[in-house]
């Protein structure tokens, strides 16, 4: 079975990435620490996407999400979730309802 290594801390990741904004090379910064030079580079991407640096990829690819457009994204989909069990409820109650006040018949089906 392969050896799997803990993630690294992000402190240490920012620290990596401001190495490389401030000109250290990722092959250097590779050799000098453990990650690989691909994964620091993955790192500062994902520091540019986060920060809004980062200019979206072609549209076959995934343009990446900033901070601000993920957190938005995340309550849209909180909220949508929200309002769909809400319509639910309404739903079932007006259905309860209409067979209280004897608007609808108690059986699923009308033929």
């Amino acid at each position: 079975m392969p050896k799997t290594r803990p993630a690294y801390p992000a402190e240490f990741r920012r620290q990596m990435v401001q190495l490389v904004r401030a000109g250290r090379d990722p092959s250097d910064l590779a050799r000098e620490f453990e990650p690989s030079r691909q994964t620091i580079q993955n790192w500062v991407a994902a520091a540019d996407r986060g920060e809004g640096r980062r200019e979206a990829k072609p549209p076959t690819a995934d343009p990446g999400l900033t901070a601000p457009e993920r957190d938005e994204l995340v309550r849209l989909r909180r909220e949508n979730r929200q309002l769909r069990l809400e319509r639910d409820i309404l739903s079932r109650a007006t259905a309860w309802f209409a067979r209280e006040t004897g608007v609808l018949p108690s059986g699923s089906s009308g033929s």
